[in-house]
Order: C-alpha cells, then sequence, then structure tokens
C-alpha cells in the first residue's frame, strides 16, 4: 500500500486517533496479482503471488487457479482435486465480508467481490488471505482478476494488535467517493505490473468501473489500495501526494521516510533483476536486441529505442575506435505503449543514420556516459529536432522525460538506448539514471555475447564455404546435385566434404569423405585432404593408389589425422564406375530401368590414416540415366539405433521418384533428417549418370608423320559437319593442328590418338607414348616455335594434361553456340 493514498473519516476518540494513524499507514502492504482464464487456468501469475502462495511463476502458469488460491470446488468441474495448499487444511471464511472467492471464480457473480481466508495447518504457517477479485469482460481470454495481500504483514510489520487486525476488512469503494481520485486512476496501473498496455489498459477501466480496493476498518474508515512498489521516489513528493489525498493533515508514521527509500531502491533492484533473468535467453543477435528493448516498457519507460553501431550488427568483429559524427548507427528495434504507428514513420526500426553533434544522443555515444534530461521543453525539443533533416520530433519529444544510455562492452560503445516518460509519469531522477545505466551495462553485457557469438558464426560459415567445392551442375555425361547441413553443434564448422573433378578423357571423379571430430582442426584437415584428392586426381591417379597416397599424407601430417574417403570414377564413354571406399559408408546405387535401389558392395579398406592396410578398387557397370547416392554418415547414424536401418532408409529414399536432381537430394534430406536435429554435419553427392552416346564420340589413330596434321584437320572438318556444327569448324581445325603439331614433334611411338567428344562442349584429346608433359614457353619475335600451346591456352574454354603410365594426354574443351549440341 502506498501512503501517498492513505486516507479515511476518523473517530474523533483517542483510541480512534490512535487507530487513524495507524491505519493510515496499514494500506502499504505487498500484492498478490492473479489473472484467471477462461478456461480456469492461471495466466498471470506476479512475484507477489509468487512470495503470497509460495508457487513459482513457471510453476503457476496454465495451472488451474483452484490449486494455487487458497479454495477449493471453486470451477465448474473441479473435483476437489489435490493442489499445493492442500497441506494447510481446510481454510474458514469469516462472516460478513461478502461472497466467497469460490463464487468469484465460478463465474457465477458478474461484481467484484472481496473476502478474507484463514488457512492453517499442524505442521503448515498460517495465513490470512485478504482478496478482492473482479470479473473481466471483452476480448481475450482473461476472466478474472484476483488481487490479494497477508494480513498477517499487518500485525508484524505495524505493530498492530489483534483487535485492529480482526477488524480489517477487504471492500470497494467509486474512486471518485475517496480525496484526490485523479491521482488513485493514475496510479492505479501500478497494481499491474509487467502487463501489456492494452490488457492492463481495460483491466485497469473496468477495476475503476466497478469499484476501487479499499481496506476498511469500520463503515467509514476506509483505505484506498495501492501495492508496495508503486511508492513515490523521493519524499518531498510523498507529502506533496499526503497533502493533495487528504483533507486534514495526515500523521506520517515515525521511519516512513525511510521506509520510502528502501522501498524505491528495492522496486528498482526487482526490477533489475527481472531484466537479468529475462534477456539474454539466447544468442541470436535479433532476438536478444528486442528482449533488451522490450525489457524496458512498460514498467521503467514508456518509449525505449535500441540504436547500435553498423559493425556490430553486421557481425564484423569488434568496433575499431571511439564513435564521431560519422558513424553510422541502426535503430533495431523499437518498444512503446503509445497509440499504435505513432513512432513507425518518425523513429522507423531499420533505419541507418549519423547522429548530429550536438544532440543528447552523440553525448551519450561519445562519452559513454548516460544522459538525463528531466522534461524536454519546448526549446530543447525545437532544437534536438532543428538537428534533423526533414523530421518533426517535436510532437514526439515535446514535454516527455528523456533518458539515454551507452550499451558498453569492454569499455567500447557498441550502441545506445533511448529512453522516455510520457509528461503524466514521473520524470526520470538520479536513481533512475543510475538505475538505466545498470540495465544499460547487462544489456551491454548480453549484446556482446550476442555479438561474439554472431561473429564466430560468420567466420565458421565463411571458413566452411571456402572450403567447400562450388560444384558445376553438370560435368561431361552427367548431372550433379549436392547438400550440405552444418551439424547442431556450436561452430558450425566440421570435417565432411564432397567434390567433383574433370579429368581428362571425359570423365569425373566423384568424392565424398569425412575427418573424424568436429570444429577447426577438422575442418583444416578437410581442407588438406581435399587439395592433395584434387592434385592426385587430375594426375590419373587410379583410385585404389590415390587412397593409399592419402593415407600415407595422413599419417606424415600427424598422428590424429582420421577420415573415411569414397574415391569414384565416372566413365561415361565406357559406362562404368571405378570405385575405392576408405572406411566409408557405401553409395547407393538406383537402377533406371526399373527403379530399383541398392547398396554397392565394395571392398572397405581401412579409414585414411590407419595405414597398413591395403586397397581395392571396385568397376560397377551402368546405364543411362543411373544415379549414384554419396553421403557422410551423419546423413544414416542416430545414437542408440542400427547404422543398417539408416542405410535402408536411405535406399529407400533414393529410389523415391523425383522431378529434379534437387528434388531427389530434398527427398533424401526430409527423409533421414526430419526435424533437421542432426548434430553431425551431412554431406549428400547424386550423380545422375547419363552417359555419352556412342554417335557424339569419334577416335582415330593416326601415323606420328608431319602430313598427318593436315589429314587430322580434315577429319575434325568432316566429323564436326556431320554433327552440325558448322560454326566451331575453323577454331576447332586451328587447335586440333597446333596439339597434333606437337605430339608428332615431340612425342615418341608410332602413332598419334584423335578423339573427339561432343556434349555441352566439343572436348578433343591426343595421346602419344612420350609421358613428359608439355609446357607452357616463352617465344621472342624470331623464334618459329614455341607458340603452339598459347594458342590453345587462349583460344580454348579449358585445357590441360596428364600422364598416365607410358603416355600423355593434352585435351581442351571448345565452347559451343547454344543449341550446337542437339543440332
Amino acid at each position: 500500500m502506498d501512503r501517498g493514498t492513505e486516507t479515511g473519516a476518523h473517530t474523533g476518540s483517542a483510541a480512534g486517533a490512535d487507530t487513524t494513524a495507524r491505519s493510515g499507514a496499514a494500506g502499504r502492504i505487498p500484492l498478490a496479482v492473479v489473472v484467471v482464464d477462461r478456461e480456469g487456468l492461471v495466466s498471470h501469475w506476479s512475484t507477489g503471488a509468487r512470495r503470497l502462495f509460495g508457487a513459482a511463476r513457471e510453476d503457476a502458469l496454465g495451472r488451474p487457479a483452484v490449486d494455487l488460491l487458497p479454495v477449493s470446488g471453486a470451477l465448474p468441474g473441479d473435483d476437489d482435486s489435490a493442489s499445493l495448499l492442500d497441506s494447510y487444511g481446510p481454510y474458514d471464511m469469516y462472516d460478513g465480508l461478502g461472497p466467497d472467492l469460490e463464487s468469484s471464480l465460478g463465474g457465477r457473480a458478474s461484481y467484484p467481490a472481496a473476502g478474507r481466508a484463514r488457512i492453517s495447518g499442524p505442521e503448515q504457517e498460517r495465513l490470512d488471505i485478504l482478496w478482492w477479485a473482479y470479473p473481466l469482460v471483452g476480448p481475450g481470454p482473461a476472466r478474472l482478476l484476483v488481487l490479494a495481500a497477508d494480513a498477517t504483514r499487518l500485525q508484524a510489520e505495524r505493530g498492530y494488535d489483534d483487535e485492529i487486525v480482526e477488524r480489517i476488512a477487504p471492500g470497494f469503494a467509486r474512486y471518485t467517493e475517496l480525496p484526490g481520485p485523479d491521482e488513485l486512476a493514475k496510479r492505479l496501473p501500478e497494481i499491474l505490473p509487467n502487463m501489456g498496455p492494452e490488457l492492463s489498459t481495460r483491466i485497469v477501466s473496468q477495476v475503476l468501473e466497478l469499484g476501487y480496493p479499499v481496506l476498511e476498518f469500520s463503515q467509514y474508515d476506509r483505505v484506498p489500495v495501492t501495492p508496495d512498489w508503486g511508492v513515490p521516489r523521493r519524499p518531498g513528493r510523498q507529502r506533496a501526494a499526503l497533502r493533495t489525498l487528504t483533507s486534514a493533515q495526515p500523521v506520517v508514521p515515525v521511519g516512513a521516510e525511510h521506509d520510502l527509500e528502501y522501498a524505491a531502491v528495492r522496486e528498482r533492484l526487482e526490477f533489475l533483476n527481472e531484466v537479468s533473468t529475462g534477456i539474454g535467453s539466447s544468442l541470436d543477435l535479433g532476438e536478444t536486441i528486442r528482449e533488451v528493448t522490450s525489457a524496458a516498457v512498460p514498467r521503467f519507460a514508456d518509449f525505449a529505442g535500441t540504436h547500435l553501431r553498423a559493425a556490430v550488427l553486421a557481425g564484423e568483429g569488434f568496433p575499431d575506435g571511439p564513435p564521431d559524427v560519422t558513424t553510422v548507427w541502426h535503430r533495431v528495434w523499437v518498444e512503446h505503449n503509445d497509440e499504435p504507428g505513432r513512432w513507425d514513420d518518425t523513429v522507423p526500426v531499420g533505419e541507418a543514420i549519423a547522429f548530429p553533434e550536438h544532440t543528447p544522443f552523440f553525448q551519450c555515444m561519445s562519452t559513454g556516459e548516460p544522459v538525463l534530461i528531466p522534461r524536454i521543453s519546448e526549446e530543447l525539443a525545437n532544437r534536438i529536432s532543428g538537428e534533423f533533416e526533414k523530421r518533426d520530433l517535436r510532437p514526439l519529444i515535446s514535454d516527455r522525460s528523456m533518458l539515454v544510455v551507452p550499451l558498453k562492452a569492454r569499455n567500447v560503445v557498441l550502441g545506445f538506448m533511448v529512453l522516455m516518460r510520457r509528461s503524466d509519469r514521473a520524470a526520470f531522477d538520479g536513481m533512475d539514471r543510475t538505475t538505466g545505466a545498470e540495465l544499460a551495462a547487462r544489456a551491454g553485457l548480453v549484446l556482446d555475447n550476442a555479438r561474439m557469438y554472431t561473429y564466430q558464426e560468420n567466420v565458421a560459415e565463411t571458413l566452411q564455404d571456402s572450403m567447400l567445392p562450388q560444384v558445376a551442375p553438370r560435368m561431361a555425361g552427367c548431372d550433379i546435385a549436392t547438400r550440405y547441413l552444418p551439424g547442431a553443434r556450436l561452430g558450425r564448422v566440421g570435417g565432411d566434404w564432397f567434390d567433383t573433378i574433370k579429368l581428362p578423357g571425359s570423365r569425373t571423379a566423384l568424392v565424398v569423405g569425412d575427418v573424424m571430430g568436429h570444429g577447426l582442426n577438422s575442418a583444416a584437415m578437410m581442407g588438406q585432404l581435399r587439395t592433395a584428392v584434387q592434385t592426385m586426381a587430375t594426375m590419373e591417379t587410379p583410385p585404389a593408389q590415390l587412397l593409399r597416397n592419402l593415407d600415407d599424407l595422413a599419417r606424415r601430417l600427424g598422428e590424429n589425422y582420421l577420415a573415411t574417403c569414397l574415391y569414384a570414377v565416372y566413365d561415361p564413354i565406357r559406362a562404368e564406375l571405378q570405385l575405392s571406399n576408405a572406411g566409408h559408408i557405401p553409395p547407393v546405387l538406383v537402377r533406371a530401368e526399373d527403379g530399383s535401389s541398392e547398396l554397392l558392395d565394395l571392398p572397405t579398406g581401412a579409414p585414411i590414416g590407419v595405414g597398413g592396410v591395403p586397397f581395392e578398387t571396385a568397376v560397377v557397370r551402368v546405364a543411362p540415366g543411373d544415379r549414384l547416392v554419396l553421403c557422410t554418415d551423419g546423413l544414416v547414424e542416430v545414437r542408440g539405433a542400427d547404422i543398417g536401418e539408416g542405410l535402408a532408409a536411405l535406399c529407400e529414399s533414393a529410389a523415391h521418384p523425383a522431378a529434379s536432381m534437387d528434388d531427389a537430394c530434398d527427398t533424401i534430406i526430409r527423409a533421414l533428417n526430419p526435424q533437421g536435429g542432426r548434430k553431425d554435419d551431412v554431406a549428400l553427392l547424386m550423380a545422375r549418370l547419363n552417359g555419352v552416346p556412342g554417335g557424339d564420340v569419334a577416335e582415330w589413330r593416326l601415323p606420328r608423320e608431319p602430313a598427318e596434321v593436315a589429314h587430322a584437320r580434315r577429319l575434325v572438318r568432316g566429323r564436326l559437319r556431320a554433327w552440325g556444327l558448322d560454326a566451331a569448324v575453323e577454331t576447332a581445325e586451328l587447335l586440333v593442328s597446333e596439339v597434333v603439331t606437337n605430339a608428332v614433334r615431340h612425342g615418341s611411338g608410332e602413332s598419334v590418338g584423335l578423339r573427339l567428344v561432343r556434349t555441352d562442349a566439343l572436348l578433343c584429346e591426343v595421346t602419344d607414348d612420350e609421358p613428359g608433359l608439355p609446357a607452357l614457353l616463352g617465344a621472342g619475335v624470331y623464334d618459329e616455335s614455341g607458340r603452339g600451346l598459347r594458342v590453345v591456352s587462349r583460344l580454348a574454354r579449358e585445357w590441360g594434361a596428364s600422364a598416365s603410365g607410358h603416355h600423355k594426354t593434352v585435351w581442351f574443351e571448345q565452347a559451343l553456340t547454344p543449341g550446337g549440341r542437339h543440332s
């Protein structure tokens, strides 16, 4: 109860005067506030309710009200089930104090009810409860507002004797019947802490209409109820309120001013404690910003706007240097209890702005100290608004109290929060400045944690993205689709990878690997192994030999380098797969002919890094349209389940018909990772093996003689025209002439091989029996040779050379005009 609202008509006797003095102080007691919904369940449970009835908020919300309040059999359908208060035994209602709480909770009364309940048990603390109940009407689920107080505290804290305590009863009065009705109406919302403005306003209007809660000491001696968290901030203001609300000179109890200061400090500590427990529930920067801003409204301020430096919001790391007039700030969230839309156009969320120098905002962010303006005068409002072009802030800030507090971490300003109160509310004072600074300090720490997490997430994702290849959706004779899903663990970086590598002869290498462990070390090892695989693959290292070389490399890099790897080479011309496995889960092959799927039975070697285990290569014949599915074990392994079940599910989902390769990948992911909650990384690679028809391949064997260069040009010209690629003839003749000339001049053996392959591009391969690879040479002005490969490098889309055994192959790809593939 707030002493600032104490009043009453008192008797003239000495005893009556003594009662008056004590009853004047009696109203200031903590209140429990409970809202019950239409189902009879608790939808609001205040801190005071927790202290009075002993149930925590998280335990009370959603529970039947009769299980928590001192009643039984109150709501329709209640069967006197056990409740938190059962151990107290039955309670007794005082006679003559109004209807019981059962009828109010049961919704059988359309008028407010008040009463008193004494609860006692053989081994329990005695409770003497005063209560008020208001039926609520209107939209929303709220059905009943219950206020309750502990009558025993009137005796323990105020020193009342038993006779006075026995006479105290809860009741109602028109608030206009009490002195200072306007002040009472303004203070009534404080009975409803931590409620949204819409619900709070609706409930307050109904309370004022139905009757103001009061304590009655006699038929004529009434004290209006206000909660003890709504006490005035300073003793001076307390005296002014007393003069306003009483027609006679008030009697201020001894120690009242000390109590007021203590209550004010306690109120702020409770507010900061609730804020601290309510923010930081997530490491998501956006969610944290919303929590921090919303924590201040409406209990501490009527408006709160949070601004952050651009570097903080972008997750670019810690801001460098102090802010100045060029620093860009982002308004990231606004919370207020004004009418909807009032602030939206003038201070929109998401706006980037640099604040002028002669403003309170710049002063706060440059000094790192709170800026307090108790009341914004018309002159100051004009001056602040004049610093901003094309926006009039005056209607929003005039006559309001403003507090600007910095959001700091490690003594660097990350942002600031603008707090304002309306003119009909007490202005910010020095204690509020301290409270706001402490709120900002705690909020700054939480924001910095979220900022660092966001920064680490960005670094991890950048690292992971840089290590995973940008796979082309179409290779020679096959289509590719991939998926990578980071695990749910912190860091989002792992050692799973996939890759596709273009090989000579229109072949494609398909790779999937999984480094043991998780985190940056695994990602770094993955990058090294992937690079090694790419290097050896382009050198045409056979699959089994490649894994053996990779195993040797891993053991040289360190003892903890362990990984599984599956390496496959697809030859679309021969329609076959060559596969080698190093401890990896087997791939799935889906046959186009009948839609069946099978796990390929491959010789499984030990993981990379174990050493001493041979690797073998298996050859599998495939048909056009078959699909090969390779993945890491994160997709099929579930803790506590047999991996065989996961592999069976992989086979089933891979065989499911799909409109496209991407749809097929998504089908597999949905089937094996339905809730997206797998903790391990997942790498998935799917290849549709289209093959290259025999009519799109032309091969010749030419004697290694200079005259065969012209013959090679004629052969290429004739085949391209037969394929309808007339536009590619001139360039192809020139490139073939240069490559064949090099083979005739610098090769060995009796013949030169020439092959043309038509896919989306024109591939030309020239093979001879000299294993030494050609090199680009610098040719001078008068040199007669050395320019052939430079011409190839300039005109071809891609070119390269590889050696295998005792021969080498020089190849180039020539881009075709749209539609040339099917001409």
